[in-house]
């Protein structure tokens, strides 16, 4: 075998320097670099902060949440970052008179869905029903937080009942739902009686948020905020089979506060009940959880196919 000149050997060790370095970038975020879409992505006061968390957390793209009102908001951000605003969905207080008309104009300004509906009302009360029948009209998904403990003594509780929302996925058909927050993903556990925000512990096989989206194609869930994340890390049993089961149903999102996408500023809004996740980016601690539970296949589906799916994204 010829020796090595000394030239060669320190081209050699520097090559090899240089893919270690990689590699241990890409085993600390292994998801960098593939196409990954934040659904549920509140959008910032300035065009910068969206993406500089986008940017931190190495997430390629997002779909905005925001108020009806945003189009023009939405159309900056797209004009100075081409390409990383892939859709959003458009929300207003469903209690006024105008909710439909408002979001129909969002609709027709460009939203591609209703949300985030988070609202002091009952999920299958007469504000949210007239909202699920516009959505089917305009062939829109409507994305619901359901909640029925509340964080603070003053916050209260919204979209309450979601133990018997299987009667609106029944009177409903057309509309798809998108389920979040705590009482969707507490509920995958079948012995969730509502006494905590965020359970802990093994899941009770035969919940009924894992039923329904057995059950009903008109559900899909949203695995943002400290409510997915719990539910998929509480019972490392559980998720693989879940995640499995449900492939075609369940769509990534963040729901992070943080300002850096490294878990800077206030990372949980001063959610209590939320401190597991302080300091820490949602984001990259539901995507860590996603990449060593899922098989690349349905890692795929659930941070990028599914959301150009169910949203009728542009890829």
């Amino acid at each position: 075998m010829r020796e090595l000149t000394r030239r060669e050997f320190a081209h050699a060790i520097a090559g090899a320097v240089g893919t270690a370095g990689v590699l241990g970038a890409q085993s600390a975020e292994p998801w960098a670099g593939e196409s990954v879409v934040d659904c549920h992505h509140h959008i910032r006061n300035t065009p910068e902060a969206n993406i500089a968390h986008l940017d931190g957390c190495r997430i390629s793209h997002a779909h905005l949440l925001a108020r009806a009102d945003s189009a023009d908001r939405i159309q900056a951000i797209r004009a100075q970052y081409p390409g990383r605003v892939v859709g959003w969905f458009a929300s207003t207080d469903i209690t006024k008179p105008d909710a439909e008309e408002l979001l129909t104009k969002a609709v027709k300004s460009g939203a591609s869905g209703f949300g985030e509906m988070k609202y002091h009302v009952e999920a299958a009360g007469p504000e949210f029903r007239r909202i699920y029948a516009l959505a089917a009209e305009l062939n829109v998904p409507i994305l619901i937080h359901f909640q029925e403990v509340p964080h603070t003594p003053t916050e209260g509780v919204f979209a309450t009942g979601f133990r018997n929302f299987e009667a609106m996925l029944k009177a409903f058909p057309k509309t798809k739902f998108i389920g979040h927050a705590d009482a969707f993903w507490a509920n995958v556990s079948a012995d969730y009686a509502n006494e905590v925000a965020y359970p802990a512990g093994k899941i009770k096989r035969g919940g009924i948020t894992d039923k329904l989206l057995a059950d009903y194609p008109n559900l899909y869930g949203d695995l943002s905020a400290n409510s997915g994340n719990n539910a998929l890390s509480r019972d490392p049993e559980f998720t693989p089979a879940f995640l499995e089961r449900h492939q075609d149903k369940l769509i990534f999102g963040s729901d992070c506060s943080c300002t850096d996408g490294k878990g800077g500023g206030i990372s949980q809004a001063g959610n209590p009940a939320a401190s597991r996740l302080a300091g820490k980016c949602v984001a990259r601690e539901t995507l860590s959880v996603l990449k060593r539970t899922a098989s690349p296949a349905v890692f795929r589906k659930l941070v990028w196919d599914n959301a150009h799916k169910t949203y009728a994204l542009k890829a």
